[in-house]
């Protein structure tokens, strides 16, 4: 399905479940009895942590921050800020952090190394997509759904200049 003459479908909404069905039943064997809580980036990796958190079947705990280093290109400005921070206490939790895409690596490591420093018991990152084409920085991503190619991806959440979050599917931008 093309959703407009700039996408094309990458991954459909079903792919996309049994992906998200997947990392959930990862996730549920490794914190099974453990007090999770789950760090969701803004705004990319909203529509995927929730269908994620739905299917974890655990009493999980929800905290968001918000990382910005996108103008309205598509290229990273390679400046990252963080915009929100958390406002949950982490030291002795195990937190699960959420991202839409890696992609450049450069705002999940600020991320990370952030977290690091708050002293949790256990961290780890799961990412719906990982573009290691783009990598600046390694990334280890303990809980992975797809890798995609070079190309910019939208949908699912995931969008160019605050537009095409509300594709179903993860689409890319066709450049042609």
């Amino acid at each position: 399905m093309v959703y407009s003459p700039q996408t094309k479908v990458l991954f459909t909404r079903d792919e996309i479940q049994r992906v998200v069905n997947r990392l959930a039943l990862e996730i549920r064997s490794d914190y099974t009895g453990k007090r999770l809580l789950v760090v969701g980036i803004l705004k990319g990796s909203f529509v995927f942590m929730a269908d994620l958190i739905r299917q974890l079947a655990l009493p999980v705990e929800v905290e968001f921050v918000r990382l910005s280093s996108y103008g309205a290109g598509k290229e990273t400005s390679g400046e990252v800020r963080m915009v929100q921070g958390l406002e949950t206490a982490i030291e002795g939790r195990d937190v699960l952090v959420v991202e839409d895409i890696v992609d450049t690596g450069l705002s999940i490591s600020l991320l990370l190394n952030y977290l690091r420093e708050k002293r949790p018991a256990s961290l780890k990152l799961c990412s719906l997509a990982d573009k290691p084409s783009r990598r600046k920085v390694p990334v280890t991503i303990d809980y992975l759904g797809f890798t995609v190619p070079y190309k910019f991806i939208v949908g699912y959440g995931i969008d160019f200049d605050e537009k095409f979050r509300y594709l179903p599917d993860i689409c890319f931008i066709d450049e042609d």
